[in-house]
């Protein structure tokens, strides 16, 4: 598959992609688990079918030390025993954050009390902010068709 957009090249959003990046750090150097990171990213991106963040994510976590059974199991997390309750809980934060057009509302209140009993303000903001970046990268890998399976682990951090 070739890419719509090389995106990497094209000017504009090089500009646009160097305050997403450093936005970005600041999510990764947040007092939010760097495994629950890689596992919310994870998760949305299978969720919007972006293939280019699904080889991502995968390889960073599994470099990062994530085991592969866990990384196997996270599309079928609510049925899978190797989730902490609060993996699960952001895991589900995830979802219903992305499926907000499936579900009137958005996320219900007791998906944000669940996610609330695990995770402080400041990790509960840094979970809202990678939920909405990881929707934000997913769209545009998916538009312009970007293609998976090349990525190292640290390329874009």
């Amino acid at each position: 598959m070739d890419a719509r957009l090389n995106l990497l090249a094209a000017p504009t959003v090089g500009k646009a992609l160097k305050h997403l990046m450093a936005a970005g750090k600041v999510v990764k150097e947040s007092p939010l688990p760097p495994v629950t990171q890689e596992l919310v990213s994870l998760r949305v991106s299978q969720i919007n079918g972006c293939a280019a963040c699904i080889d991502m994510h995968t390889k960073e976590a599994a470099a990062a030390g994530e085991t592969a059974l866990r990384l196997h199991l996270v599309a079928a997390w609510r049925e899978a025993t190797v989730f902490t309750d609060a993996e699960r809980a952001a895991l589900e934060l995830a979802e219903e954050g992305t499926r907000v057009a499936d579900a009137a509302g958005g996320v219900g209140d007791e998906v944000w009390a669940r996610a609330a009993r695990h995770y402080d303000e400041e990790q509960l903001t840094a979970l809202v902010l990678l939920i909405s970046f990881m929707n934000m990268a997913n769209r545009m890998n998916v538009i312009t068709r970007q293609p998976a399976g090349d990525y190292v682990p640290g390329q874009l951090h």
